[in-house]
């Protein structure tokens, strides 16, 4: 019932969109009734085409419905973008408006008092000035939309970067100054993420140069087939990992395409599984804890799961400095009093931010991307390095995380 109304809520807000994006370019361009009827056909056939593109994934080619659903998913995202610039256009000309008509009335308020009122003018036809200007802001918005969600889909999904972050661990023995964590979050391995993506992956890890890899959910997108390409990639980036090896913690959408198939290909390919347990990381000469636990959505899913950071916590000599993997930071307003550093995921940073960070303001506690503190200690929160929905990212590239652990 919670994706049935989340789906309906998205599909309302489209519509309103497209028919918003749709009677604003018919009255700007002065559109026939043919045109306006090739036009809405035109917009209306973007979210059937991306919802084709994914549903029909298993019955032709992958590269035919990837094209489709991203052909979709472009214009689709453009109608979004499109829409929200207009509005913008719209809202500014209204209060132009306003102010003008409250300059006139101040202008005129002594003329009327000692003369009479000037005789009525008829109407003149709007100025073609304003016509071409009105058609000039409104092909400018589309095209910018448009433009971006193309730029986003085609480019910016793919403009990784690795990310350096420094963290003062307390009680950290100085034999681990500079241990190197690198952390991939959210990969969402499926229709939009493959080989190519993944090879990248591994290219940036390897640059990175990590002392342990680790894999903070959302691992596979929502189809379980892709279990073994997980499999394939873990199994490699388990050779690029450094001396500590690699982990891996769920996420919901690993829950959705299958938590036990999941995890088991993670394992298979070498990643060792944290679900509300810990790891001593390290030796006699040095050493902490890590912890991971399980994802905060999963009992929704599956009764009885859910984040234990409790059991965890019992796995591991209690007087070594822990750091925490839990996918979804909001854990951090809980778990902040037991850890010095958690390493969260589950937000891609937006995603998709035009103009403004919509996520900072409705996300649990803020927690949105990049550092954050709490009673001494630190969240990252990584935006992650696949995509969920459409498959663009505007004004939130995708990273692979280097943290650098240094002695407090």
């Amino acid at each position: 019932m919670r994706f049935a109304g989340f789906f309906l809520a998205l599909l309302v807000v489209f519509t309103l969109a497209l028919v918003y994006v749709h009677r604003r370019s018919a009255k700007a361009f002065g559109l026939s009734k043919r045109g306006r009827r090739a036009l809405g056909v035109a917009l209306g056939v973007s979210l059937p085409l991306m919802l084709a593109g994914r549903a029909l994934a298993r019955l032709l080619p992958g590269p035919v419905l990837e094209a489709l659903a991203i052909a979709g998913s472009v214009m689709a995202l453009g109608i979004l973008i499109s829409a929200i610039l207009l509005a913008l256009l719209d809202a500014a000309g209204a209060l132009m408006k306003l102010v003008r008509a409250g300059l006139a009335k101040l202008r005129d308020a002594p003329s009327r008092v000692l003369a009479e009122p000037p005789p009525a003018v008829p109407e003149t036809p709007a100025i073609p000035r304003r016509t071409f200007i009105g058609q000039a802001a409104a092909s400018s918005a589309i095209l910018a939309g448009g433009g971006t969600a193309l730029y986003g889909t085609l480019f910016g999904r793919h403009d990784y970067i690795i990310e350096e972050v420094v963290v003062r661990i307390p009680g950290l023995a100085r034999a681990l100054d500079g241990f190197t964590i690198v952390q991939l979050s959210d990969l969402h391995i499926g229709q939009f993420v493959g080989e190519p993506e993944l090879a990248a992956a591994v290219s940036l890890v390897k640059q990175a140069r990590p002392d342990l890899v680790v894999l903070t959910g959302d691992l596979i997108d929502h189809d379980v087939r892709y279990a073994d390409m997980l499999g394939a990639f873990t199994r490699r980036l388990s050779e690029a990992a450094g001396r500590a090896g690699l982990y891996a913690i769920p996420g919901n959408h690993d829950y959705y395409a299958g938590i036990e198939k999941t995890l088991a290909a993670a394992a298979r390919g070498g990643a060792r599984v944290l679900k509300n347990a810990g790891q001593v990381i390290g030796d006699a000469g040095g050493a902490f804890a890590l912890l991971g636990v399980d994802d905060a959505w999963g009992s929704r899913m599956v009764r009885g799961a859910g984040p234990d950071l409790a059991q965890a916590l019992a796995s591991v000599p209690p007087d070594l400095p822990r750091v925490l993997l839990a996918h979804n930071p909001m854990v951090f307003h809980e778990a902040a009093s037991d850890v010095a550093l958690q390493l969260s995921g589950h937000t891609h940073g937006g995603q998709v931010n035009l103009l403004l960070k919509p996520a900072e303001l409705l996300l649990p506690y803020g927690y949105f991307a990049g550092v954050y503190e709490r009673g001494g200690a630190r969240l990252y929160v990584n935006r992650g390095f696949g995509t969920a929905g459409p498959p663009a990212r505007i004004g939130a590239p995708p990273e692979v995380t280097r943290i650098v652990l240094v002695s407090g």
